[in-house]
């Protein structure tokens, strides 16, 4: 084996042994169907064009997004109504189903009932 040879190969060993450990990436956080929750925003191009939010459940400190599907109940909660539950930090009830790509689709919205002092 040549001379330059052997140096590139301890070279790379070197190297690869100086990289360290991977990084920690946390799992990724999931919730379940109903999900109680602060609107921290709303994706919209006014109150009749909602097309989803994110929320950020009550029982987590992360935020996910939601993708509005066709609702079993809009003329109970009109998804504008999601404009009043940001300005208010009113918790809202959400229903929703995963998609195949994972993407939270809502099928029904409810105003839910604030958290006991």
């Amino acid at each position: 084996m040549s001379r330059l040879l052997q140096t590139l190969l301890a070279a790379a060993a070197l190297a690869a042994g100086c990289a360290g450990p991977e990084p920690f990436v946390p799992p990724t956080p999931s919730i379940t169907s109903p999900v109680d929750g602060v609107v921290l925003s709303v994706d919209s191009a006014g109150l009749g064009d909602v097309r989803g939010f994110t929320l950020r459940p009550t029982s987590s400190p992360f935020a996910f997004n939601f993708t509005l599907g066709t609702l079993e109940n809009p003329t109970e909660f009109p998804p504008g109504h999601l404009a009043e539950h940001l300005a208010s930090s009113q918790p809202v009830r959400v229903y929703f189903r995963r998609s195949e790509n994972g993407e939270h689709i809502v099928y029904r919205l409810e105003d839910a009932s604030p958290a006991a002092s």
